[in-house]
Parts: C-alpha cells; sequence; structure tokens
C-alpha cells in the first residue's frame, strides 16, 4: 500500500499574515508540522503543497533548505493542488494534514493507517471530538479524484474532503476512536490568530527542544494550566460557507 502525506501551507492568513513560518520553540511552526509528520515509515513522502503566488516564494525556499518536497498549485482551489501534487505518486491513500497545526498528533496519523490496513475504505472518520489542531484526515486516492471531479461548489474546492462529509452516501466510511486522553474538544491547539501563537509559544516553551512531544501531554498541560488554555478559548473558527 502506498501512502503519501499532504501538507497544505500558504503565507497569506487573513488573521496572522505569514503564519507557517512564524519562530516556534528552537525552530518554526512548519518544521514542527514536517517533523511530525514525518515519524511514520509507512509514508512514501511528506510534501508542502503551497500556492503558485510570490509571497510562497518563502515556503518553496525553506522547504529547499531542509531537504523537503515541495508542490505549488491553485491558491484557492485547494481541492485541485491536493489532487494535483498527489497524482504523479499514484498513491493508494492521502493523508491531509494543514500547516497550522504544530502538534498534530503523530501516534494518530498512525492509527489511521493501521485503519485503513485492516479496511479499505474512502476516508476515514474521528470517532470522538478532538481539540481542534491534532487530527489527520486520510481519503483513498481514488475518492479523492471523485471529488475532484464531481465537487464543484467553491465550499468544495476550498475545503478539499468537505464533498464527502456533505454526502456520506457516496463514500464507504470507517472511523477511528480517539483515545480517550484527546476528548477535550474545548481545547484549541491550532494557529489562526495571534491569541492562539501565545499559547503555542506557551507550549513549545514548556517543552523546548522537544518538537517532538506526544499530543497526549500536549492536552495534559493545558488541562493543568486553565490560564494557558484561556488565551484563546474565545476564538471561533471561521464557517464554511
Amino acid at each position: 500500500m502506498k501512502i503519501i502525506l499532504i501538507i497544505q501551507a500558504r503565507m497569506g492568513s487573513t488573521r496572522l499574515p505569514g503564519k507557517v513560518l512564524l519562530p516556534l520553540g528552537d525552530t518554526v511552526v512548519l518544521d514542527y508540522v514536517v517533523r511530525r509528520c514525518r515519524t511514520d515509515p509507512r509514508i512514501a513522502d511528506v510534501i508542502v503543497a503551497t500556492s503558485v503566488l510570490k509571497q510562497d516564494d518563502l515556503i518553496r525556499e525553506w522547504c529547499d533548505r531542509h531537504g523537503v518536497t515541495c508542490f505549488s498549485g491553485s491558491e484557492d482551489d485547494v481541492l485541485s493542488r491536493y489532487y494535483e501534487c498527489a497524482a504523479p505518486y499514484v498513491p493508494d491513500y492521502v493523508i491531509r494534514v494543514t500547516s497550522d497545526c504544530p502538534f498534530v498528533d503523530y501516534g494518530m496519523i498512525g492509527g489511521i493507517i493501521d485503519t485503513v490496513e485492516r479496511e479499505r475504505c474512502d476516508i476515514v472518520l474521528a470517532d470522538g471530538e478532538l481539540p481542534r489542531g491534532l487530527w489527520s484526515e486520510i481519503v483513498s486516492f481514488e475518492a479523492l479524484g471523485r471529488m475532484y471531479e464531481i465537487g464543484r461548489l467553491p465550499r468544495h474546492r476550498e475545503h478539499v474532503t468537505y464533498y464527502a462529509y456533505e454526502f456520506p452516501e457516496q463514500f464507504h466510511r470507517v472511523t477511528y476512536a480517539v483515545p480517550s486522553a484527546l476528548l477535550h474538544p474545548h481545547l484549541r491547539i491550532t494557529l489562526d490568530t495571534p491569541e492562539d501563537y501565545e499559547l503555542l509559544c506557551r507550549v513549545a516553551d514548556r517543552f523546548r527542544g522537544n518538537p517532538m512531544v506526544e499530543a497526549e501531554r500536549v492536552v495534559a498541560y493545558l488541562l493543568e494550566h486553565p490560564e494557558i488554555a484561556r488565551i484563546n478559548s474565545h476564538i471561533r473558527q471561521k464557517p464554511v460557507v
């Protein structure tokens, strides 16, 4: 079974421009994401998929310096960016990770790979609510191709797998049981605003020198320090339109 992992990344965030290359711990946000995504040897390649815009030259340059495969595609049509990035590899499965999740749970990446090895499917869903910023998605390349061909609305093109959630009857879906230690959906461990960045810097400083800190330890730290968890607790995710 051939599996690739694609990290979508761009500099043009409306609420926090350039967020993926902001300093974090001893390195930058994108480095955390790439390192954590490279842990499972079953992943054939980890690719950063950015846009063709000039402002994203900084991402391409960072990838070149650090030996990270990089692909450039549409800024707004993220579904086409993913499909066109994946197509030359002809993978069986594609794992989707966003670059604003520096503490993405690599244990769950291994878990969802285990899931598709046990049961071939179109997409794996999380059975249980997680903090935002820990989950990764795995979708079959065949299903990704169907979404690419059929999903024509703006929300389908901007949010890579949204079509599969809107029309679940068209896809074979299986679930992955989220570990009980991670069932704390009120926590926000993602990067979209200055408040998110402040919280993530506090976490990175607590575990300085250890970008591979387990997600369970990050969650436990925030539960033990509610004053830190409150830094971004008022932030609301942008709605899908």
